[in-house]
């Protein structure tokens, strides 16, 4: 775990449902339900329904205590996250829990512009910045933010390697890639330690990546479950229907929602709460 853990709580000592799951064979266990961090630190050049102001410091502290609360241990951010990483690792030492962190590389963010860069020497330096942001000795799981061209970057770039070798240095535990594609996808699968890829009731093209994923002991972590806050509301309740499916496949470790609000924080636990007893 994370070194900002030292907490005295434990998920059995808080009385909700949301038991810890084994992420592949990486020896993480992580929380089902994830909290993403992206809207802690950018709220340029996304894609939610609504605009929204950068919250504040309160306001997250209140947030990730009742996420803790609530049962959930993973935490997701990532550098293309804006000031999502430097304001976790300063609230954090405030919220000491048993934080599982997953961050990314390959993707900044900055002066409203998102730039990638997947060499050796990017990597490096994006997993180093990471170490000093989140003020933690090793990062739990660090993935490749793709921008799109999945393979290229398994196949052709310096990425993957250099997190290898870091992983054997000790500065991470596992490795992985945030995919955009079905092939790039599976490669992952066959390289890496851990997978995230989307799954949601719209979306459902990366089904065999999260079933190969099981096949091969890999971890899996959805994104983009709740469409970013665009889902079909047709449905009685659009939030438990997607749970519901995606849970439904027993290769998935932990699904990411992001959120400032903590009633729906709240509901989407009750919803995979109910979710994973059906």
């Amino acid at each position: 775990m994370a070194a900002t853990g030292g907490g005295d709580l434990s998920v059995g000592s808080r009385g909700f449902d949301l038991e810890l799951r084994a992420l592949g064979l990486t020896g993480l266990r992580v929380s089902p339900l994830g909290l993403g961090t992206v809207k802690f630190g950018r709220n340029q050049g996304v894609k939610y329904p609504r605009t929204f102001e950068l919250p504040t410091d309160r306001a997250i502290l209140n947030l990730l205590e009742m996420a803790w609360d609530l049962g959930i241990n993973l935490l997701d951010t990532a550098p293309a996250y804006g000031a999502s990483e430097e304001r976790l690792g300063r609230l954090l030492r405030q919220c000491r829990r048993e934080w599982v962190i997953v961050t990314k590389v390959g993707e900044d963010f900055s002066a409203g512009v998102s730039r990638f860069d997947f060499s050796a020497a990017a990597t490096r330096a994006s997993v180093e910045r990471s170490l000093r942001r989140l003020g933690v000795e090793t990062l739990d799981a660090v993935l490749i933010h793709s921008n799109g061209d999945d393979l290229a970057i398994l196949e052709q770039e310096a990425a993957l390697p250099v997190l290898r070798d870091l992983q054997q240095a000790g500065w991470v535990r596992a490795v992985g890639m945030s995919t955009k594609t079905v092939a790039g996808g599976l490669r992952a699968v066959e390289y890496c330690d851990v997978v995230m890829v989307t799954y949601n009731p719209r979306e459902r093209a990366d089904l065999p990546v999260i079933r190969a994923a099981r096949d091969a002991g890999k971890g899996v972590l959805i994104k983009k479950a709740l469409q970013s806050g665009h889902l079909d509301q047709s449905d009685a309740d659009p939030v438990l229907a997607a749970l519901r499916l995606i849970y439904g496949e027993p290769g998935v470790g932990s699904v990411v929602v992001g959120t400032l609000d903590p009633a729906h924080l709240r509901a989407d636990a009750a919803a995979a709460e109910q979710a994973l007893s059906a």
